[in-house]
């Protein structure tokens, strides 16, 4: 068993154009005020980080630990999310995700892959750099717009997805193995990596990539009706990064699952701040420490009512009061015997 790390912040939600949310230094000052140890980086924000640069020299990644430590927190992790999008894009999603990427891109998917790729590429050499050993990303989808089996698929479409997929990422793959990092991919809806059984088939393709891992987060199972919590016992040993964020999924005579196409306040099923949704934290944080997860427990705040600013201030203590300081003794230790093995023969009655 570990001890879980934590809490740490994913910064994604809440930079921006004010102060203390516009730039690297003043932001990690604020969440260490609140009581978070580290935060999770979001490569695609240029105030937060140079990621070309960090990729490609030490010393830039160096200095840019030793700013963040000097505020009070530590780099957890860098995500992808956004560039891990693009590497695979269902032409349906092409003007919609072409603002993940800079303009000179737009209008040219290829082009755009390429650059996605290359960024993937450099959050692999900037982690190992910056001494972190996972990296956060989303797989992108080429099968998404098949969810529903209506009209019938044409047999071998999804294969040949999931295998196009595969080709897409095994390089990557293997360049996070060269730089000794595991890629987690963040199981989401809007992926083709959205619950066990496509991480399973996306997994085979890969010829069961060691590097190819996941990013746990309960709230997008509660949107599926998945068990969140059965699906850490199957899969605990490939996840290695883990989202702490609330969801709940209140169902109607009007709406249920796809919510009507309403907005995020409107849906049967929508993210909350922490504690203020259904996920049971209590046992998922029991489950990871006794299958020995050892990695940080990150704020992830998506809340469609409640302020970023009261989420992150209620987060911090919400974890660190779910974080377990896992036991290294037995409970009933106090009444050993203190037998040895030749007292345990006799009492088995082995000679």
């Amino acid at each position: 068993m570990n001890t879980i790390k934590g809490p740490a912040i994913f910064l994604a939600q809440f930079m921006g154009d004010t102060a203390p949310f516009n730039n690297l230094e003043s932001i990690c000052k604020w969440a260490a005020k609140l009581g978070y140890k580290g935060v999770q980086i979001p490569t695609w924000d240029p105030r937060c980080i140079d990621l070309k640069k960090c990729a490609e020299s030490k010393t830039y990644a160096d200095e840019l630990k030793g700013k963040v430590k000097a505020c009070g927190v530590e780099i957890t992790e860098l995500s992808t999310h956004l560039q891990g999008q693009l590497v695979a894009v269902h032409p349906a999603y092409d003007i919609m995700f072409d603002g993940f990427a800079p303009a000179e891109y737009h209008g040219n998917p290829k082009a755009r892959q390429e650059w996605a790729v290359q960024q993937v590429k450099w959050a692999a050499k900037a982690s190992q750099n910056l001494g972190i050993n996972v990296h956060a990303t989303f797989s992108g989808a080429l099968a998404w717009p098949y969810l529903y089996p209506w009209p019938q698929r044409p047999a071998g479409l999804v294969e040949a997805a999931f295998k196009e997929l595969a080709n897409r990422w095994k390089p990557i793959l293997n360049y996070f193995d060269e730089c000794g990092v595991d890629v987690c991919y963040e199981i989401h809806p809007g992926e083709d990596l959205h619950d066990g059984v496509t991480y399973e088939m996306f997994l085979e393709a890969t010829g069961n990539h060691s590097r190819a891992n996941l990013l746990y987060d309960p709230s997008h199972f509660v949107l599926q009706h998945l068990d969140y919590i059965q699906y850490i016992d199957f899969y605990h040993e490939r996840i290695k990064m883990f989202h702490v964020k609330d969801a709940e999924f209140n169902p109607t005579g009007k709406q249920g699952v796809y919510s009507g196409f309403q907005s995020w306040i409107n849906r049967a099923g929508r993210f909350r701040s922490l504690g203020d949704g259904q996920v049971d934290f209590s046992s998922i944080f029991t489950k990871l420490s006794q299958y020995g997860f050892d990695g940080w427990a990150v704020m992830e705040w998506e809340c469609c009512i409640k302020s970023p600013e009261q989420g992150a201030e209620e987060g911090a203590p919400f974890i660190q009061s779910h974080i377990i300081r896992v036991t290294e003794k037995a409970f009933d230790d106090f009444a050993s015997s203190g037998m040895d093995d030749e007292t345990n023969k006799k009492i088995l009655g082995i000679k």
